[in-house]
């Protein structure tokens, strides 16, 4: 009794992938640029960059877009120079919700990413000459969001985003706003 219980479950999982790449279109649609204001937890503000791809549809409304962003953050006080710079690769999952008009498309969305950060500071110290020390590490970092999308025109989109980024010693919350070019018609 357990393996034809065992079997049935089997089956209807299989049947039930089946369907679910059926209903996935996926497929390199767009490319795009971002530009952000980045806020990171205990630094001011800056700004930052960044480009993603639309990979299309793992599911009915879920679309899939890997990204690659940078921002950067210098200051100095009290002859103390330092640095902090964040350049993150990763991927991000929006559920598209469903509105009346088709030109603007609503999202929240969920995503992981690579997040290398590069940390320095230096000062210049009388008798000893300038000091300096620099930090590299590699953190892995959930983001949280949504925002809109509509068209311009047959061929590109603006999209306006808020995402929350949580990575380890250096959360962050950016605000963006992009343009995407549609590769397939």
């Amino acid at each position: 009794m357990k393996r034809k219980a065992l079997f049935l479950m089997l089956a209807l999982g299989l049947l039930s992938t089946q369907q679910a790449m059926a209903q996935s279109k996926l497929g390199f649609n767009a490319i795009g640029a971002t530009a952000a204001f980045v806020s990171p937890e205990d630094l001011d503000g800056t700004f930052g960059l960044g480009v993603f791809a639309d990979l299309g549809q793992l599911a009915p409304n879920i679309g899939l877009e890997p990204n690659l962003e940078f921002w950067s953050k210098s200051d100095d006080q009290f002859g103390l120079e330092t640095s902090l710079r964040d350049v993150s690769i990763g991927a991000r999952g929006k559920y598209y919700f469903q509105v009346t008009n088709p030109k603007v498309r609503p999202f929240a969305g969920v995503g992981l990413g690579l997040h290398f950060l590069h940390a320095e500071a230096s000062s210049n110290i009388p008798g000893f000459g300038t000091v300096k020390a620099s930090g590299d590490d590699t953190k892995l970092g959930l983001d949280l969001g949504g925002g809109i999308s509509t068209a311009m025109n047959a061929r590109n989109d603006f999209h306006a985003e808020a995402w929350y980024g949580i990575v380890s010693d250096v959360n962050q919350f950016a605000v963006r706003v992009g343009v995407s070019h549609k590769l397939t018609k």
